[in-house]
């Protein structure tokens, strides 16, 4: 749960960035406004697991996007690396970034920025708790993520993150059915993903797109025994109380699935979701927590 506190000065750090940059730069503040939400969103993401880490504790998000939660949580009091390369598809996130690094600059409260891969990242034993939030669908490859983010705790830690679960025949960036595949999908709904007005490059974000599953993490942590991982069941519970409460998160849905979502939740029959296998739900909340160091081969 997200403290009384945490969600005023949440709101008072967006309140003053939305300041800056209408005056700054007045044509970013639509763009702005979908990010703050999503901010607030992973804010709430990660509550109860900031409750559990001590003051001043050494946390790495991973895809920092915007950059507005980490700053966040330097005013906090927590010691934060964003890791945020601007990739395929998400170009737009450049001049924001900018524009909010300067405002947190003046604000003393910017993290320290590396603006590199998850997969180029080499740092060991250096945070103790570490999170993602609809990241880990961009990466190049999830293992090698999963492998460096990991071996970044110290022992004992977690990385948890949020994503889509492709194995659901949905695709909630272009708000599309799936086909079997990422080729087929392409091919049967080419028109509609590539004049998608959502993203600006519509074609980057769909190649930035890595179709990760329940079933490829479960694997890859197979492989790898020195991290433990759990699933949360009831996270599509709560994704779908988000609808009727977040306009900005609702618009990017399709009327149709809305309207469905919203029926569900008068009804509380949402609730019936949790009982769904978490390899069946169209999205994943997965922690992996550190048990120990890597074997070296």
């Amino acid at each position: 749960m997200l403290d009384s506190n945490s969600v005023r000065s949440i709101e008072q750090w967006l309140g003053d960035v939305r300041a800056y940059i209408t005056v700054i730069a007045p044509d970013l503040v639509l763009l702005f406004d979908t990010y703050a939400g999503e901010a607030v969103f992973g804010r709430r993401y990660i509550a109860t697991d900031l409750q559990l880490l001590a003051p001043g504790s050494r946390i790495l998000e991973v895809g920092a996007g915007s950059l507005l939660l980490s700053c966040q949580l330097v005013r906090e009091g927590f010691q934060v690396t964003a890791l945020e390369p601007t990739g395929d598809g998400f170009s737009h996130f450049e001049q924001l970034r900018q524009v909010i690094l300067n405002r947190a600059t003046e604000a003393n409260c910017a993290p320290r920025l590396l603006n590199i891969t998850a997969e180029a990242f080499a740092e060991v034993n250096g945070f103790e708790y570490a999170f993602s939030v609809n990241v880990m669908e961009h990466v190049t490859s999830v293992e090698k993520t999963i492998h460096n983010i990991g071996n970044s705790l110290v022992t004992g830690a977690r990385f948890r993150f949020t994503c889509p679960n492709y194995l659901f025949p949905y695709e909630p960036h272009f708000n599309i059915p799936t086909f079997f595949s990422k080729k087929w999908t392409a091919f049967l709904m080419r028109k509609k993903i590539f004049s998608c007005k959502a993203f600006p490059d519509p074609l980057g974000t769909w190649n930035s797109l890595n179709w990760i599953t329940v079933p490829q993490v479960r694997h890859i942590l197979r492989k790898n025994s020195w991290l433990a991982i759990s699933f949360n069941r009831q996270f599509l519970v709560s994704t779908f109380e988000r609808i009727p409460n977040d306009k900005d998160f609702a618009g990017r849905r399709s009327p149709m699935v809305r309207m469905i979502i919203n029926l569900m939740v008068q009804l509380g029959i949402h609730q019936l979701l949790q009982l769904i296998p978490v390899a069946f739900q169209p999205i994943m909340d997965c922690s992996l927590q550190k048990l120990s160091c890597p074997e070296v081969s």
